[in-house]
């Protein structure tokens, strides 16, 4: 039989309140695809125009009434498929229109049944024609072909531009008509209407959702089809149904938890949200389809509620009352108000449910722990963690080996292996295996470990694929500034160092350097600090690498010093964790949606607390349900429980409320929309306390002395007394009374944290993390494919001045999607769309050091750098430095080349007449007297 699809318009209530046997009769359509349910009005109409059609000519006479010879002859015709009824079996459109010709030669209405058959005769030669016409058929079947024209293809794509502003099926079915050929399968087709509405998304950026609505129905029939949903049912029904097949399939592929089995599942598929799914653009479902979505080899037959639903029964496993946690879960990750990791979305539910983001750890000294480290890294990375290695202890380049009576060859070549191993374990086949290395400036390799990223030199010295970051203490940074030397020791002559911070950093550092002046210790280096600074500086203007990380603020402030020592950051910057040879520091991370938040310019609180109380609770169910597939990971994140709340789509927010990113508004609303999480985060955490216990090493920390992140900023400041610091202590909120709960208990280590979101943020439809927005036209390359993206308010702003039309959209191509250079667009929109490489680095530094007074963490804060120059470099991160950031991440610079235009269609920029509603009037490019043409 014909594969199944549902019709749009079929009705299942109609067919449930049939009081015949033909209630379940599905008839199948013409196209051989699709099916109805019987409805014998369909046939007494047609017994009704054969009729009326012969009553009009005079000589025609009837025996009876009409209403009667039509309830007489269908009455006939049904007995003739009551068989088929019983049975159950669908039955051709073309078998019932056959059997009411036989019935009406049968009753003697020969002149009625003439008119029939050349009334059908007509409708195929017009389907004929429409089919020669188009010289192009859908094939439905190996043996079924179904004649495909402009209307046909506008049959598919109306119902996805349903309630969409500035979209049209038009230009679709345009360009998908030239890109498919004759014999074209439905999913084809599907793929190309897909194509061709992608290729509109830069003129109105509405079509995203087109194209998204498009995806959703072609990854249905995937689905249903797999598993056997009969797609003639409701389309509501088969979605929920759908729910329930997919819980039953995924526990029978060995693939879901059987726990879920024991939720209540049709209460949970009622109360799945099906029009959510119209919340998707385009990037974030085809990244959810090629990359989180359930598959059984290689079939998708996870839908996305299904896929949301199945993330929160994950989550909700140990909770009391699972129906009300889930159903809670669910509504904040559905909505978009939160979203949670990449791999709590990968894993969530699954037999293997590694669920958390990050994991940090420390390499020891001896052969045994740094293959151990390594093997430890390929079992993280298998199931989605994103890894970073601190390995300041491994002796550097010709230290002694005591046990071989040789020389080391230093921290490198160890390096090369974990780069290859990270190629070689790549999170199961779903994304690249990601790790960053982490080295202390004083090390005696640092000079080397600098190197690693460069293309020229000795293979066997670079990792090409592996990040690398400088853990700097404060005192490089003083002996930068005085223009003073700098010592580089290997760790076996100095073990203590590495476990020191702030003062006493200082002054156990000089007491070894004295010791090297009087020769008591060998393996030494010294050097300029700011030769040292410069080439690090050039490195990451040569290579993007290694990233600039600061030792002493992430210590001082880290709530957990009495329990250890952080030693390094992870993958992305973010994490500042304690780690040991017997603890891998563990993180669960999860975004707020910031714009989904604002509320008539402003933030909604209460919308906010809800949302962070919820999602603390998400993130910290995460440390008992979680997959641990190394025990110093489980030993770690038992004791400290910690977890990283972050925010994405700070750009979003700044549109919204009409704020420029560079303004002294932004940096405020930075600092102020983070006191808001912060405070929500900390009390929520203090209300699971309650509950469940405080963390277990909680006394003796921060927390447990009534000191909160805005606290511990001044212990910063102390230990820098002298040198300047200029952090802002401002705050707003109640923090005294919340100090006083804080004493009592929380119920993790560590709270926030700002990830990069790259994926999330694509799958919500905002911009990533508290990033400047890239470009406002750009092509976005990722493991799904390349996107176009263009900003919608960008679009938006300029509907509202009639500055958007096809002209615009070529001056955003030649400027690279940056509107300084575009003179008919006014400078109030100019200030606002800033993007990244047109906004001052130390603005993207004081937003983020006003944020970092709240964050008991840290945060992934991209620098980014236009006309780059080695004294601005400098100033850049030491303004860093001075701002009391604990971390950055990626310092990007632009190249010396442009973007490819090719998607320009001729050669004119600004060429339209004079718009009275434009600020200035525009003009040609053959104009050579315009300074701008030129």
């Amino acid at each position: 039989m014909a594969t199944k699809t549902a019709p749009a318009s079929f009705n299942i209530k109609a067919a449930e309140t049939s009081r015949t046997v033909f209630s379940d009769l599905l008839v199948l359509k013409r196209d051989q695809s699709t099916f109805c349910c019987y409805d014998r009005e369909k046939i007494r109409l047609a017994l009704e125009k054969a009729f009326r059609s012969c009553l009009a000519q005079d000589e025609f006479n009837l025996p009876q009434s009409l209403a009667e010879i039509t309830e007489s002859l269908t009455k006939d015709i049904e007995q003739r498929l009551e068989p088929l009824a019983r049975c159950q079996l669908p039955i051709n459109v073309e078998k019932i229109q056959d059997l009411l010709e036989e019935q009406l030669m049968t009753d003697g209405h020969h002149r009625v049944a003439k008119a029939f058959i050349l009334y059908r005769q007509s409708r195929a030669q017009e389907r004929s024609t429409l089919s020669q016409k188009s010289g192009i058929r859908l094939q439905i079947t190996p043996e079924n072909f179904l004649p495909l024209n402009e209307q046909v293809i506008a049959s598919f794509l109306v119902p996805c531009v349903v309630g969409l502003d500035s979209v049209s099926a038009q230009p679709v079915v345009q360009e998908t008509l030239n890109n498919i050929y004759d014999g074209v399968t439905v999913s084809e087709l599907y793929q190309a209407l897909i194509m061709a509405t992608r290729s509109l998304i830069e003129q109105e950026p509405n079509y995203s959702f087109v194209a998204a609505r498009l995806l959703l129905t072609s990854l249905k029939r995937e689905a249903l089809g797999y598993l056997d949903i009969e797609s003639y049912i409701e389309p509501e029904e088969s979605y929920r149904t759908a729910f329930i097949r997919f819980i039953e399939k995924g526990v029978a592929n060995e693939i879901l938890n059987p726990e879920l089995l024991n939720f209540p599942l049709k209460e949970l598929a009622e109360s799945l949200k099906i029009e959510r799914d119209d919340k998707f653009q385009y990037l974030g479902l085809q990244t959810l389809y090629d990359r989180y979505f359930i598959h059984y080899h290689k079939t998708r037959y996870e839908l996305p509620q299904v896929f949301f639903m199945r993330v929160a029964m994950g989550l909700a496993l140990e909770e009391e009352n699972r129906l009300e946690k889930t159903l809670e879960f669910y509504n904040l990750l559905s909505s978009f108000d939160f979203m949670s990791s990449t791999p709590t979305l990968f894993n969530s539910a699954t037999t293997r449910s590694q669920l958390s983001s990050c994991f940090l750890s420390t390499v020891q000294d001896n052969l045994f722990d740094i293959y151990g480290a390594i093997r430890d890294n390929a079992m993280l990375s298998k199931f989605a963690g994103g890894l970073g290695n601190d390995w300041t202890n491994v002796r550097g380049m010709n230290a002694h080996i005591k046990g071989t009576n040789g020389s080391s060859q230093g921290v490198i070549p160890f390096l090369k292996v974990v780069n290859d191993t990270a190629i070689a374990v790549n999170q199961g086949g779903k994304r690249k295996g990601a790790v960053c290395s982490y080295l202390e400036a004083w090390h005696r390799d640092v000079e080397e470990f600098l190197e690693l990223r460069k293309n020229t030199g000795e293979e066997r010295r670079r990792t090409h694929d592996m990040n690398t970051a400088l853990w700097v203490p404060d005192l490089l940074m003083e002996r930068v500034r005085d223009g003073a030397q700098w010592t580089l020791f290997s760790p076996d002559e100095t073990p203590d160092l590495h476990d020191l911070y702030g003062l006493e950093f200082k002054k156990r550092y000089e007491e070894y350097e004295a010791l090297a002046e009087k020769g008591k210790i060998k393996n030494v280096r010294t050097i300029s600090a700011k030769n040292l600074w410069r080439k690090t500086l050039g490195m990451i203007f040569e290579t993007g690498h290694p990233w600039i990380t600061f030792k002493d603020p992430c210590n001082l402030r880290s709530p957990q010093q009495h329990a250890g020592v952080v030693h390094s950051s992870n993958l992305c910057t973010e994490i500042t964790l304690n780690t040991s040879a017997d603890e891998i520091a563990v993180c669960n991370l999860g975004s707020i949606n910031l714009p989904a938040h604002i509320k008539d310019g402003k933030i909604d609180t209460t919308k906010l607390k809800k949302t962070v109380n919820t999602a603390i609770r998400m993130l910290d169910n995460v440390i008992d349900i979680n997959y641990y597939s190394v025990e110093a990971a489980r030993n770690s994140n038992m004791k400290h429980r910690p977890i990283g709340m972050g925010l994405m789509g700070f750009q979003d927010a700044l549109y919204m409320m009409g704020v420029p990113y560079e303004s002294a508004e932004a940096i405020t609303f930075a600092d102020t929309s983070m006191e808001l999480i912060s405070y929500y985060a900390i009390e929520a955490s203090c209300d699971l306390a309650q509950e469940r216990g405080a963390y277990e090493t909680f006394q003796g920390s921060l927390w447990s002395k009534g000191i909160v992140p805005l606290d511990s900023l001044k212990i910063l400041a102390d230990s820098r007394r002298s040198r300047d610091i200029t952090p802002n202590f401002d705050s707003r909120l109640d923090w005294d009374m919340l100090r006083e709960r804080v004493k009592k208990g929380v119920r993790n280590s560590n709270l926030m944290a700002i990830a990069p979101t790259a994926t999330i943020a694509n799958i919500c439809g905002v911009t990533q993390s508290i990033e400047p927005n890239y470009q406002n036209l750009f092509v976005k390359s990722n493991l799904s494919g390349e996107f176009t993206v263009i900003n919608p308010y960008l679009v938006d702003a300029l509907k509202e001045q009639g500055l958007w039309d096809q002209a615009m959209l070529h001056d955003l191509k030649y400027y690279n999607g940056q509107l300084q250079e575009i003179d008919r667009i006014p400078s109030s929109i100019k200030n606002i769309f800033k993007t990244a490489f047109e906004i001052d680095p130390k603005a993207l530094i004081s937003a983020g050091s006003r944020r970092q007074k709240w964050i008991d963490q840290s945060q992934s804060l991209n620098l980014y750098i236009s006309r780059p120059s080695g004294k601005l470099i400098d100033e850049v991160y030491q303004y860093a430095w001075q701002m009391a950031l604990k971390t950055t991440y990626y310092c990007r610079t632009l190249g010396a080349t442009d973007a490819e235009r090719s998607t320009i269609n001729d050669r004119k920029l600004n060429a339209v007449s004079v718009n009275p509603q434009a600020s200035t009037a525009a003009c040609s490019i053959d104009n050579p007297d315009c300074e701008a043409c030129q």
